[in-house]
């Protein structure tokens, strides 16, 4: 029942993939059947992450109210709609509304995805399991960048169904998290919940007192406003979960990523499709070792040696740009970009890329988690558009200089490891808890 649950949430994991990866194999064709120019069509391929803040904002309020499987369903819902309106559209308005609809629904989906899976999974298997979050991402994205090679761009909005409808049938047949149950007050729910997940004949009677016994502690606390966010027993995982989040986006991920394949050309004609393919197809096996080494190496180690290797590819990508400039070595800095790019985006799936999102699932109270995972997630959809929007214009300034700026980022990603971030490997939701307010009490 654990492993089911966690397939019906990570179908959405999956459609926030075929999202993002979308736009690019579709856009020759939309642009020619619609007739759409270079900036309408931009307007629909950036419009994702617009949709997606506005659900970010909403997801902890939604997923507090109306259950975690609420959220899920009704994202999902979301995702269709917009599905259909991009499959039936003539013009560019009902394109974009469609794209809205669709971030909206991933923006909720980045949220509670990696908060359900962290709340029903074990202490020994929840690093691993929420980082299958990031794995489906990847792999939605991969998938519909393939599928849109041989498919038309219709077919393909149709494919973004198959996700959310699984979705939506698997989500009968699993519980809801036995955390947000508890913290409801629907006691009886709690304990089936947790006993269906646990297995028939586990004994949850000491899992269900701690979780019981901290929902009591926390639900003792008065409500929670925004402004009680800055208290001390509050700022100090909120200042993690954003931390981590600005690292992530501001080290470049998106706008490498958006425009891999300009910065391959640029380098040289012999690096672009040399240098798109290995990276589309680097990312996925790269990610599954991260699922593998999440639970056994820890977060902390995982996310360092990740920065470090992010860090790595930025600054050779910059240095290859920097040669070309000055018109040295100009044989090797073709292989030099590919190299870096793809030294890159390798250390980033085995660790930033998912590493936050698990530790974000992780850190907050259950009384302020609707909040602070609204805030942390909406952190989180703002940089991606702002450094994917400001990408080009920095490339312009300077190539190496660009790559040179997110190397430094990635090496003050460790330092704010080291210096603030809890190791959560092996321990229950509670314990982080425990651990963080210990830390602050020093």
């Amino acid at each position: 029942m654990l492993y089911l649950s966690t397939f019906a949430a990570v179908c959405g994991s999956f459609q926030f993939g075929s999202c993002v990866g979308y736009s690019a194999p579709a856009q020759a064709a939309i642009r020619e059947d619609l007739n759409l120019s270079l900036s309408e069509y931009s307007m629909f391929g950036s419009i994702l992450t617009i949709g997606a803040m506005f659900g970010a904002v909403t997801s902890g309020r939604i997923a507090d109210y109306i259950g975690r499987k609420g959220a899920m369903r009704m994202s999902a819902y979301f995702c269709i709609i917009g599905w259909i309106a991009i499959y039936l559209s003539e013009e560019s308005l009902s394109l974009d509304i469609g794209r809205v609809l669709t971030g909206y629904g991933i923006g909720v989906f980045s949220y509670v995805v990696p908060i359900f899976i962290a709340e029903i999974a074990p202490k020994n298997l929840r690093g691993r399991l929420t980082t299958l979050n990031q794995l489906l991402i990847v792999t939605g994205s991969s998938v519909a960048f393939l599928l849109g090679t041989i498919v038309t761009w219709r077919t393909l909005a149709l494919s973004g169904l198959i996700p959310c409808t699984t979705l939506l049938v698997v989500l009968f047949f699993v519980p809801e998290s036995p955390r947000w149950l508890a913290k409801v007050g629907q006691e009886k729910e709690f304990l089936s919940a947790l006993q269906r997940l646990r297995g028939k004949n586990a004994d949850i009677s000491a899992e269900a007192a701690q979780i019981q016994n901290y929902i009591e502690t926390m639900q003792s606390l008065p409500k929670t406003k925004l402004v009680d966010l800055f208290q001390s027993r509050y700022i100090r995982p909120l200042i993690i979960g954003v931390g981590l989040m600005v690292f992530q986006q501001f080290g470049g991920i998106n706008g490498i990523g958006f425009f891999a394949s300009e910065t391959f050309a640029s380098a040289g004609p012999s690096a672009g499709k040399i240098g798109t393919i290995a990276y589309a197809c680097i990312q996925v096996p790269i990610t599954v070792g991260g699922v593998i080494l999440m639970d056994k190496s820890g977060r902390r180690p995982l996310i360092m040696v990740s920065a470090a290797g992010t860090s790595l590819g930025c600054f050779l990508t910059g240095a290859s740009f920097f040669l070309k400039n000055h018109g040295l070595l100009l044989e090797f800095v073709p292989v030099l970009v590919v190299v870096g790019v793809l030294i890159f985006i390798a250390f980033f799936s085995i660790g930033m890329g998912a590493v936050p999102w698990v530790i974000m699932s992780e850190i907050f109270p259950i009384n302020v988690k609707g909040i602070t995972g609204s805030i942390v997630v909406l952190v989180n959809w703002l940089g991606a558009w702002v450094v994917s929007f400001t990408f080009n214009f920095f490339m312009s300034w300077s190539s190496s200089g660009t790559f040179f700026i997110y190397s430094l980022i990635s090496l003050m990603t460790i330092l704010f490891v080291v210096k603030l971030v809890p190791e959560t490997k092996g321990k229950t939701l509670e314990e982080i808890q425990a651990s963080i307010d210990s830390q602050r009490d020093i």
